[in-house]
């Protein structure tokens, strides 16, 4: 099968969220919305449960990667996995990890494999993974581990949020805003930097992406008197991109970065926080917003939100974000391979 042609991969994220249902609500959608096909990782037995209870009239085909181009336009193509889940929508347990890091490992496999085009991940919970003995700070740290054990290379992933109006990316992720300035490097800045334009040229198609990198402090530091970091350690990132030959400016004020006018003039704004780049990106398009991790060997998308188990298994959840992360997958995928093929 050609690279074009091949399957996204879909994990079910934590089967106790919502991940089961806008994964079916996607393919009820896929003549509507344009959706990619695609296949399910996930427990078929959980997957039917989950369509009757929501009364989703649903044909549910247990498959393989090869065979799911094929059987996608008539029925909802399933993968199975070895484990089992427990079907308890709301209530997350640590029973069902095991399934959910097998979706996961399976779907960078059959990535690197050949067998689908790119991944696409439903939201997962830390909590019920940590109580099962997971070693790692989240989804897209554990991603980064398994590109490296496949490969052999070590690898930064880079987030990404994407919208039809702005693009962010956070250079830190997951920590205590206090501990911000101390975990801010010139060097990470300069890492996040390069990765972002590498992934945008290949994988976006823009030949020379621009970047907006936004300050730390309040007018980004207005020349000292509001916090030394934008002039310490931002600026001198910028300085160093630029002399790599990419197209990086700033630092910004992160209160006049993100206007109509303002995006004008950039692809990406770099952000020193997770709030800096989250607040715009779901505040502009909370329901088409994509997660993106830049980075990796493969390429990986997933909604912008959490699992909502306070939503699970009522038949309320949005597809929307879902949906467009599979297609931006299948764009993607497709732009890297003209870009290849040529």
């Amino acid at each position: 099968m050609r690279e074009a042609e091949l399957p996204l991969a879909l994990s079910v994220g934590d089967p106790s969220g919502v991940g089961p249902e806008i994964s079916i609500a996607a393919w009820q959608a896929r003549d509507s919305a344009a959706v990619p096909p695609f296949y399910l990782l996930a427990d078929p037995a959980l997957i039917a449960a989950r369509a009757h209870r929501l009364g989703a009239n649903v044909a549910i085909v247990e498959t393989t990667p090869a065979e799911a181009t094929r059987v996608f336009h008539r029925a909802l193509p399933v993968v199975p996995l070895a484990a089992r889940f427990t079907d308890s929508p709301g209530r997350p347990d640590a029973v069902n990890a095991a399934g959910t890091i097998e979706a996961i490992d399976r779907a960078v496999a059959d990535c690197l494999g050949g067998r689908a085009a790119a991944i696409v991940t439903c939201p997962i919970a830390k909590k019920p993974l940590y109580d099962a003995g997971f070693g790692f700070p989240g989804h897209t740290e554990y991603l980064a581990h398994l590109a490296s054990l496949h490969t052999g290379i070590e690898v930064m992933p880079v987030m990404l949020l994407a919208g039809p109006e702005l693009r962010t990316v956070p250079v830190t992720i997951h920590i205590a805003l206090a501990a911000v300035p101390k975990a801010l490097t010139t060097e990470l800045i300069v890492a996040t930097g390069r990765i972002t334009a590498t992934d945008l040229a290949s994988r976006f198609g823009i030949a020379r992406p621009r970047l907006a990198i936004a300050g730390l402090n309040p007018h980004a530091g207005e020349g000292g008197a509001m916090g030394a970091e934008d002039e310490r350690i931002i600026r001198p990132a910028i300085d160093m991109l630029r002399a790599q030959g990419i197209d990086a400016f700033g630092p910004l004020p992160a209160d006049t970065l993100f206007h109509a006018r303002a995006r004008a003039g950039y692809d990406v704004a770099i952000c020193m926080y997770h709030d800096q780049a989250l607040i715009p990106a779901k505040a502009l398009a909370f329901d088409e917003a994509v997660n993106v991790t830049l980075g990796l060997p493969f390429i990986r998308t997933s909604p912008d939100h959490g699992t909502a188990f306070d939503i699970a298994g009522k038949g309320i959840a949005r597809a929307d974000s879902l949906i467009a992360a599979l297609r931006l997958a299948r764009r993607l995928a497709d732009t890297g391979t003209k870009a290849v093929a040529a």
